[in-house]
């Protein structure tokens, strides 16, 4: 599905009606591949223990399916990129942000080949770039190619899932991709990195990752999200005060690779690709209490100016809820 399409998809979709208690149907969650600490405790069903509900994991390939998945009602919680999240809330998607998953630095990277001739971002031109549409990649993609001057029509631009990156690569059917692991961890090993996703904020394009909840479920289980909260702040204050013990031998890492598909050596080094903020440091300006407004914006304004959104508000304040993050303990 393109981008445009699925704006459309977004923005005229009607509102799925959520009825009955948490357990009148097991509660869905989408997941995406990103590397970080809470895939442990998923690994480990800690959140079905500690929220007490039948829990259906489901993965996602792309922020593109992740946003379909909410517009359609087909999940409750879900893992998102800015990018998406963008486009999301400039449709009045029915979300909410309730946590910080992920502010990306060097997790998401682009990836030249080597033997690709590519050794300045000019070479660029004219040959196949990939990354996934509608993700923060995208974004991050976009953002570079703006910085150094380059227009997206100056370049074989093409929308591939990370797994179809990872054949294609294979196959030498492209140059370069901009994507996340385990697609990252695989193509790095025949390329070299050109820049990633902390470099492109630092130009003016950040990007992170957040967990969100449709309102309609929000308002009627709240303890869910509480909970869920709880368990993804505690695995990141365990990763945050013991990095040097996530080695690639390690139960965590071991755990983490077995869910993602990520080689368990790779793993330590995109753990350490990101930030995962610690409950004060969520509810923070630098976070929740403030930028992520902001960032936001920015992403809708980027959407925008590349044609695929077509209004922006001054404030998103309103699909950021703390209250989740504030009551757990």
């Amino acid at each position: 599905m393109k981008f445009q399409q699925l704006i459309l998809l977004c923005s005229a979709i009607s509102l799925y009606s959520y009825s009955g208690l948490a357990n009148a149907r097991p509660i869905v969650i989408g997941y995406q591949t990103n590397i970080e600490p809470a895939k442990v405790a998923q690994a480990d069903g800690v959140y079905d223990k500690v929220i007490g509900e039948k829990l259906d994991w489901r993965l996602f390939n792309s922020g593109a399916e992740v946003l379909t998945a909410l517009a359609s009602g087909s999940v409750d919680i879900a893992l998102i990129g800015s990018s998406p999240l963008g486009a999301a809330v400039a449709n009045n998607l029915p979300i909410e942000v309730f946590l910080i998953s992920t502010d990306l630095k060097s997790a998401e990277a682009l990836v030249v080949r080597n033997g690709s001739g590519i050794n300045s971002p000019q070479d660029l031109i004219g040959k196949k770039v990939a990354t996934p549409f509608a993700s923060t990649s995208h974004y991050s993609l976009l953002g570079a190619l703006q910085h150094w001057n380059i227009k997206t029509n100056q370049i074989r631009l093409l929308n591939l899932k990370p797994a179809e990156i990872n054949a294609a690569w294979r196959r030498g059917d492209i140059d370069a991709a901009f994507v996340w692991s385990p697609a990252l961890a695989n193509i790095k090993k025949t390329g070299k990195v050109m820049t990633d996703a902390g470099q492109v904020g630092q130009w003016g394009s950040p990007t992170f990752e957040v967990w969100v909840v449709r309102k309609d479920f929000a308002q009627k289980h709240p303890e869910v999200l509480t909970k869920f909260s709880t368990v993804t702040l505690n695995y990141y204050q365990s990763y945050n005060q013991n990095k040097s013990r996530w080695t690639a031998n390690s139960a965590e890492v071991q755990k983490i690779a077995k869910i993602t598909g990520v080689d368990a050596q790779d793993v330590p080094a995109l753990l350490a690709g990101a930030a995962y903020p610690d409950r004060q440091a969520q509810l923070s300006t630098q976070y929740l209490g403030g930028r992520t407004t902001q960032n936001i914006v920015n992403s809708v304004n980027f959407l925008k100016a590349q044609g695929l959104v077509r209004k922006v508000s001054p404030n998103y304040q309103q699909f950021i809820n703390t209250r989740f993050i504030q009551t757990s303990k």
